[in-house]
């Protein structure tokens, strides 16, 4: 089997309404494309900044512009698909109570785990950009993947999404010196903690970094920790699902990963990887 649960039936600029994407249309490219490139699980997890509710968590500017939509409108459209239904909802320290509430409003196939920001700096969004503020690259990477480490252990979350998206920029940004297992290390570790599945993303391949999410290294160390993967694409378009998946497949059998993570109303299970 071949999964795609991270995808977005709409792309990210202001103009994608609602009502323009949210079409059974559209579901049907999707699944036209999903077709075609072997996948037969798929899922939609809009972000959640999309939608009004979210200001009850938080009021970060990015999200006052985009939150423009219902959130049980979303549900009910997608419901009334062949989709699996799910959210990609952001980490945002000290508010997990509200976070919590608002996951438990509605019955989800499965929950994404996103950290996109620190503080209120963004890791792949220039307007906020975390690398124009006054921090060096150990800085930035050891605030992210402790982040990255709470968002696992607070236990809300089915799948942690792009689980080092703090290597966004690729060479636009500078890396911290020496082995980079030592950010890898404590993630593994509160993954393993907190039972969540690694989404293996290839969207990272689409940005400037060129690389999937986790770098092979970090999913390496995923895959010797016996952690659950998610496969996944982040499409924000039809021909973005199931983008490299040929290669991103065979990396994982070269790395012993032969099953991958299938959800439905929030229970997780294990199938061959197709």
């Amino acid at each position: 089997m071949l999964t795609d649960y991270h995808l977005h039936l709409r792309p990210d600029d202001e103009s994608a309404t609602f009502d323009r994407f949210m079409t059974a249309e559209n579901v049907a490219r999707y699944r036209q494309a999903a077709t075609a490139a072997g996948v037969t699980e798929l899922g939609v997890s809009e972000h959640i900044h999309r939608f009004t509710d979210c200001l009850r968590v938080w009021d970060h500017p990015f999200w006052k512009i985009n939150a423009l939509d219902d959130l049980a409108a979303y549900c009910d459209f997608v419901r009334s698909t062949d989709l699996r239904l799910g959210i990609e909802m952001d980490w945002v320290p000290g508010r997990a109570d509200l976070v919590a509430e608002l996951i438990d409003e509605h019955e989800w196939d499965y929950v994404i785990g996103s950290v996109h920001f620190l503080e209120r700096a963004a890791l792949d969004w220039e307007d906020y950009d975390v690398w124009r503020e006054n921090r060096t690259p150990e800085q930035i990477w050891t605030e992210y993947f402790a982040t990255l480490a709470d968002s696992a252990r607070s236990g809300l979350f089915d799948v942690i999404a792009h689980p080092d998206l703090v290597k966004y920029w690729g060479a636009r940004r500078p890396l911290p010196d020496g082995d980079l297992r030592r950010f890898y290390e404590p993630a593994v570790q509160a993954f393993v903690d907190a039972g969540v599945a690694v989404e293996i993303s290839t969207a990272g391949l689409r940005k400037p970094v060129g690389e999937i999410y986790p770098a092979p290294v970090f999913l390496k160390m995923c895959a010797e920790a016996g952690l659950p993967f998610a496969l996944s694409s982040d499409a924000h378009e039809p021909g973005h699902v199931g983008y490299a998946y040929a290669d991103t497949v065979e990396l994982m059998r070269e790395l012993g990963i032969n099953e991958i993570c299938v959800f439905e109303g929030r229970r997780r299970r294990l199938e061959p990887l197709g």
